[in-house]
């Protein structure tokens, strides 16, 4: 006999959850049954098929005869349970046919817009005084084709400022509730639902959000920024740290002097609201990454350089937010300004240099 190689361990008092992640099955053990597992976890050869709780544990797939197959998994366990346990969505009936998959659909939406709504972003119930941007009238023109191959990442910026118009159109076109695209609304679709962005959203929830981290930008003064899409306005949140920018993305100070960067958060709580899996988690990073690659082409086409990180000392960054204990969490930050072009900081060049010379 042998123990469930899928399964992990929750201690919540008085009992422990017990959770199948590849099964997507969990089960609460109350103090015997706990005792009796550990027993066997340290020596499953102690099975005895005529104990009744040894017999439960192996009906609930806890225990098992089947020779664990091992896939090479080269992270941590904490990222396999999260692979893993977010693989084929639980489902008690797959829908058939396209007339079936849209009754069941219809059904599950109308069940969601029956319950309450998330509350108010927290940004924007305690934003006071709002900053207008100007009309995105700067947009850009060059052909996609050139856009797409003229991004890269740079690491070595002049931290020239940047034109409040050019972080109007980049926010706009990045983040912004898209006015060209209102006449895609129609009576179908729900109130509250119907704006629209450049980049896809899962479910349509638009759950993505931005602050910037203003550092040179012509007519903003230094510090953080909620941005708000509807009004397509920015609020002050914090001033910046006496600590420089590379603090806060993991100690990577080459891209101290960029002049604007912004952090792209999710508000996790609309996510939860349309659906339950843990699966959305996942599409969280998607939208994100999306947003994140229309930010870096926008720049790209306004004549700047960008550059990337999930690197976040996050605990750091929500504070400076306000996201501390918040459902709007940060995932990622992008960045942009005037640069030299080069994709290695010169620090970095000159150790390379010098090793190679010592070679």
């Amino acid at each position: 006999m042998k123990i469930n190689p899928n399964v992990f361990i929750l201690p919540r008092t008085p009992n422990q959850i017990i959770w199948d992640y590849k099964n997507h099955k969990q089960f609460e053990l109350n103090l015997e049954y706990s005792t009796r597992l550990a027993e066997l976890i340290e020596n499953p050869n102690n099975f005895n098929d005529s104990n009744e709780i040894d017999s439960k544990l192996f009906s609930a797939g806890i225990l098992t005869n089947t020779k664990p197959t091992h896939t090479k998994w080269g992270w941590d366990e904490l990222s396999k349970i999260f692979h893993i346990g977010t693989k084929n969505i639980p489902c008690d009936h797959v829908p058939q046919d396209i007339h079936e998959w849209s009754s069941l659909y219809l059904d599950h939406c109308t069940n969601v817009l029956n319950t309450s709504p998330p509350p108010t972003r927290l940004a924007e119930s305690l934003a006071r005084d709002l900053i207008a941007l100007p009309l995105p009238s700067c947009l850009p023109v060059r052909p996609l084709a050139s856009v797409l191959i003229d991004r890269k990442t740079c690491r070595t910026f002049t931290g020239e400022a940047v034109s409040l118009e050019i972080i109007s159109t980049l926010l706009y076109l990045a983040l912004g509730y898209l006015h060209e695209r209102e006449n895609e609304i129609d009576e179908s679709i729900a109130e509250g639902l119907g704006a629209r962005r450049s980049s896809p959203s899962g479910g349509g929830l638009n759950a993505c959000e931005g602050f910037l981290h203003v550092q040179n930008v012509v007519g903003l003064k230094t510090g953080f920024y909620a941005y708000h899409p509807t009004m397509h306005a920015l609020s002050f949140v914090n001033p910046l740290p006496d600590q420089p920018l590379g603090h806060l993305l993991s100690g990577q100070h080459f891209i101290n002097n960029l002049p604007v960067g912004l952090f792209i958060t999710c508000r996790f709580d609309k996510l939860w609201w349309k659906y339950e899996h843990s699966r959305a988690y996942r599409m969280a990073y998607i939208e994100a990454g999306h947003i994140s690659q229309t930010f870096q082409l926008a720049a790209t086409a306004l004549g700047l350089n960008t550059w990337l990180t999930g690197a976040l000392t996050d605990d750091q960054v929500e504070a400076l937010l306000g996201l501390e204990n918040s459902p709007e969490q940060v995932l990622f930050f992008v960045g942009c300004g005037k640069s030299d072009g080069q994709v290695m900081c010169k620090e970095l060049k000159s150790l390379l240099t010098t090793q190679e010379q010592g070679q």
